[in-house]
């Protein structure tokens, strides 16, 4: 097998140690499975800048890395052009491993043995790989970042950054004090994931509850009675008649 048929792996874990034990476990591996390592990342955001620049065709991701643990960069990668394979690194973790095992997501237990990665690469080498679906299905806590894919990059948008999200089609517009950004979710799977932190105020749109400023009356003949003023932003958004209890709502806190 050439150098172009070469499995490409990057590495990402925040302790440097472990980056270079993973090295050196590769090279092992490196005679019977034509590999090489395209790079190493220390946490989330330099990962996904790495293989923006540097597509692989593996990434091994450390689980606990601080601001962004390995769960929620393995979905903030499936936004990439060229997705890589993903296998997870984890100290001994009885809920992760059985959530790996349900959802047919390979993982490697620390300290990794040799035949134990070997057998990871070649079910890589084999096109064995997770879905997209199972990876989200591994996420216990809400994520720190939304991401949206943009001229082959993948930006992360703090989740405190954001505003509102307004449903557009099959994008969310989701939009921050300095821009807009376009990401594929859905609307209610957002509702869902982050709880008390946003309010639905439309079929449409959801807003942050720190961003509320309060309210005012909409031109006559708009949908809604009320517009939402929000810190940040110029806009208004309209108050849905079903949802006017939330002006109600407001008004006494």
């Amino acid at each position: 097998m050439g150098e172009e048929q070469a499995l490409r792996v990057a590495i990402v874990d925040d302790e440097a140690p472990a980056r270079s034990r993973m090295r050196d476990l590769l090279a092992d591996c490196a005679g019977e499975l034509p590999l090489v390592v395209t790079g190493e990342a220390a946490n989330g955001p330099e990962a996904l800048e790495l293989l923006a620049a540097r597509p692989a065709d593996l990434a091994l991701l450390d689980i606990h890395m601080p601001g962004m643990d390995g769960i929620e960069l393995a979905q903030h990668l499936q936004r990439l052009e060229a997705p890589p394979a993903i296998v997870f690194a984890t100290a001994y973790d009885t809920y992760a491993i059985r959530a790996f095992e349900v959802n047919a997501v390979d993982y490697l237990v620390k300290p990794i043995r040799l035949a134990r990665l070997k057998e990871a690469l070649r079910r890589v080498h084999a096109g064995k790989g997770s879905s997209a679906e199972a990876l989200r299905t591994l996420q216990r806590v809400p994520r720190a970042f939304l991401s949206a894919p943009e001229r082959g990059k993948v930006h992360l948008v703090p989740i405190g950054d954001v505003i509102f999200l307004k449903a557009e089609l099959k994008y969310l517009t989701v939009r921050t004090a300095a821009r807009e950004y376009l990401i594929e979710e859905s609307l209610t799977r957002i509702e869902q994931e982050y709880g008390e932190r946003f309010v639905r105020v439309h079929r449409n749109c959801l807003v942050a509850r720190a961003a509320i400023r309060g309210f005012e009356r909409a031109a006559q003949g708009g949908e809604g009675h009320w517009l939402v003023v929000l810190a940040g932003v110029e806009e208004r958004i309209a108050v849905s008649r079903r949802q006017q209890h939330i002006v109600r709502e407001f008004g006494k806190s």
